[in-house]
């Protein structure tokens, strides 16, 4: 799994609305004809309204429910229980939000990947369900799956469809600091773009791998993953960029220990474009000058 995004989501947690609002208070009374506003109307909220609890039982439970948060089974059994008691509670979605979270940080992708199609069911524009989804399709199919076009298919659709709606369906509290909102959906905008480049690199598809790569690394530069990184120099050496290649090679080694999987995948890959542009490269111009007959 891509460990960046774990890292990520869990850190902006707070900010796209994981706490449920509590029960709205009583409307006040109308104004009396004619009396101007106490106060200008308040900037209208990006995105979506944040679930809201409809009575304090349900937020009460909701808080209890969401105790659990740190562990990915009791949090999908205290999410079941939940909405089985309120079934039309807008806040069960928070609740599978977090078991998603909690099975993507124990890296238990096929249980990830239940909860987030269980996000989908309650909200089918959830940004972050739909690149949850389409990146465990993308990294965990396989070429001997029987259905593996359609996973394709699917994981890029997901991914497509989370940029169409980061801006839009991101549930985000009043108050939210402006930069890490932008923060945040450059973030989700980068793993959906590595969702699409992982797919079309596993399609063969190697130039436009490339791009959504760049893209991935573009939008989000601050925090770059040494797995998209990584990915990038291996959809390049395949087109035998071979000088690019080794660049990106470099990144991904840096950003990289020796011991760790990854590490050692990218120090073989150096290794490999090392020797190829060597290889490739013009012999050195000789110091003497040609003989004259």
């Amino acid at each position: 799994m891509k460990q960046t995004a774990i890292v990520v989501t869990l850190v902006m947690i707070t900010m796209v609305g994981a706490s449920a609002q509590q029960p709205a208070p009583a409307a006040p009374a109308p104004a009396a004809a004619g009396q101007a506003n106490a106060a200008p109307p308040a900037t209208p909220p990006q995105g979506k309204r944040p679930p809201q609890a409809k009575t304090q039982p349900e937020f009460d439970a909701y808080k209890a429910a969401m105790a659990n948060s740190n562990d990915g089974a009791a949090m999908e059994k205290s999410a079941d229980e939940f909405a089985a008691k309120y079934p039309d509670s807008e806040v069960r979605i928070l609740l599978y939000e977090a078991a998603m979270r909690a099975y993507q940080s124990a890296n238990n992708a096929d249980k990830m990947m239940d909860m987030g199609r269980k996000v989908l069911k309650l909200d089918a524009d959830n940004p972050e369900a739909l690149v949850g989804v389409a990146q465990v399709l993308a990294e965990r199919t396989r070429d001997t799956d029987l259905d593996k076009d359609q996973r394709y298919d699917e994981s890029i659709k997901l991914a497509r469809h989370a940029l169409e709606t980061i801006d839009t369906d991101l549930a985000i509290p009043a108050g939210t600091p402006q930069d890490k909102i932008d923060s945040y959906k450059n973030f989700m905008r980068s793993n959906a773009n590595y969702v699409i480049g992982t797919v079309l690199y596993n399609q063969d598809k190697f130039a436009d791998a490339e791009a959504a790569f760049h893209k991935a690394i573009d939008i989000y530069p601050s925090q770059a993953d040494p797995l998209v990184v990584l990915r990038l120099a291996l959809a390049l050496d395949k087109q035998e960029k071979y000088s690019d290649a080794l660049k990106y090679a470099d990144q991904a080694v840096t950003m990289t220990q020796d011991s760790s999987q990854l590490g050692q995948m990218a120090r073989k890959e150096r290794e490999r474009l090392a020797a190829l542009t060597r290889s490739s490269a013009p012999p050195p111009a000789s110091n003497t000058s040609p003989q004259k007959n």
